[in-house]
């Protein structure tokens, strides 16, 4: 059985769209099914569109998430250079252009860009999609040497098939077939000498013998085009796999310049890596069961194109978060305060504090993002307002919360042991005897010890973390506040 080799050909455009790296992982997964490799590529043709830096977002992204490339510019390979750029100054491009008219499947166009706007302007007209005249086509090779030697600016364009019709398989979508007279010769190679990514991935696809090509399913239209440029060559075509699209909603496709998340961006909100990989995995692709959770080990094992959809995917965020919040809660609490240690700023100066703030938010979080705006209250009490003492739920209101508070703040300051178990006992005790329910005493004593209605834990926990000296003066803050008040 030939050696299966499938490939990533991201463009460093700046950032890893989350599509991007699902047809990463989904062809690196099927790679190491098989005991093949996975190689990496910089298609980086399209200079206007190249943003320093974005190579090693590429790599950073790949390595964060545990995808490792067997060839790739920085490690090299047997069929390098890895870099299309580099590959464009080796004259690899051109050289087979040049093969490819030689052999009819293309030619040059000294076409103007006068003559095309007007052609495109006219097609507009007409109100049809602009398709390439073929006015080059068949121009005289006398008149196309005479051009050349007077330097005339020129672009090779891919002759496609004036009758007939092209056809291929793909592993997801089927049989597709279209006409050759709706797909125009488009262009192989550009004025400037840098190939098209219709061209340049074709080349680099059978010289680095790619045996499985996996893209998104916008490029099932072009792919005709490819098949033809294997056919031309008399190469074998690859097999095809597209990928279905990630959408934002059901009419709405996930775009980085509508503000939808990058890689990044998820990383920067407090996403794991793992738990980002786990959920974009599950966007196209289902194991045949109800299981969610999936190792990067565990989805090589279990990963098939059968289990690939042509349906598009919605990406949800909520349930993001959700699977993001499991990862959290099954970790190790060492390393959940490993992670979330960088958020704590100066909540948690101690490493006792850190630890019980550990223990309060690991099953509580679900983003690593969020937890400053959980614990902002534990450096320092916010100017809150009385109202928040009154809760319909608990049944509380402003003179209730006064007298428990100051029943509490008594209790508290005569505890021989400032534990959670000490502290925990003496409020219950406390609303047995004055006839409250558990709720009628702790939610005031939460609400004077944090200044917020909502908190990752109790007055108990809350009162723990603090210290006895900071519980009773913020107590006695909150009894001031509501004695003006009542």
């Amino acid at each position: 059985m030939t050696e299966v080799r499938t490939r990533y050909a991201p463009s460093p455009t700046g950032y890893m769209h989350i599509g991007n790296l699902r047809t990463a992982l989904y062809a690196y997964l099927f790679a190491r099914k098989h005991g093949g490799k996975f190689l990496l590529r910089i298609e980086d043709t399209d200079q206007e569109r190249y943003v320093e830096g974005a190579v090693e977002v590429i790599y950073d992204t790949l390595r964060t998430v545990g995808i490792q490339w067997d060839e790739g510019p920085d490690i090299g390979g047997p069929y390098g250079p890895y870099v299309q750029s580099e590959r464009k100054a080796a004259g690899i491009y051109q050289q087979y252009a040049e093969e490819l008219i030689e052999r009819g499947g293309a030619y040059r166009c000294f076409c103007s860009k006068e003559r095309l706007e007007a052609l495109r302007k006219e097609a507009e007209a007409r109100k049809v999609p602009f398709k390439y005249d073929g006015h080059c086509r068949h121009m005289p090779r006398d008149e196309v040497r005479a051009r050349l030697a007077a330097g005339e600016p020129y672009v090779i364009r891919q002759a496609i098939p004036e009758a007939g019709k092209t056809s291929f398989h793909d592993e997801v979508y089927g049989d597709v077939t279209v006409d050759n007279a709706t797909l125009g010769d488009g262009i192989l190679i550009k004025a400037d000498g840098f190939p098209t990514y219709n061209f340049a991935n074709v080349i680099d696809d059978h010289l680095m013998q790619v045996t499985h090509v996996m893209r998104g399913s916008e490029f099932l239209s072009s792919t005709p085009r490819f098949i033809l440029l294997y056919q031309a060559f008399g190469w074998p075509v690859p097999v095809h796999i597209h990928l279905p699209p990630i959408m934002k909603s059901a009419t709405e496709k996930l775009s980085k310049r509508h503000g939808d998340a990058s890689f990044q961006d998820l990383l920067a909100q407090g996403y794991l890596p793992q738990a980002i990989l786990n959920y974009i995995a599950l966007l196209g692709w289902g194991p045949g069961t109800d299981e969610e959770f999936f190792s990067l080990e565990e989805m090589v094992e279990r990963f098939s194109i059968e289990g690939l959809s042509k349906s598009p995917a919605i990406f949800d965020e909520k349930k993001l978060r959700w699977m993001n919040g499991e990862y959290i809660r099954r970790m190790p609490l060492e390393d959940f305060e490993a992670l979330a240690a960088p958020y704590y700023g100066a909540a948690a100066s101690q490493p006792d504090t850190r630890r019980k703030l550990s223990a309060l938010l690991q099953p509580r979080v679900e983003r690593l993002a969020d937890i400053p705006g959980q614990i902002d209250f534990v450096a320092q009490l916010p100017d809150y307002d009385v109202s928040l003492y009154v809760n319909k739920k608990m049944k509380t209101d402003l003179a209730l919360a006064l007298d428990s508070l100051q029943h509490a703040r008594a209790v508290l300051a005569e505890l021989a042991d400032w534990n959670l178990a000490s502290i925990q006992q003496a409020m219950v005790d406390l609303a047995a005897r004055l006839g409250r329910k558990n709720g009628q005493v702790m939610y005031p004593v939460r609400v004077a010890l944090s200044g917020k209605e909502f908190t990752p834990g109790g007055a108990v926990e809350l009162a723990d973390l603090l210290g006895r000296e900071e519980s009773l003066r913020r107590i006695d803050l909150g009894i001031e506040k509501l004695a003006a008040a009542v």
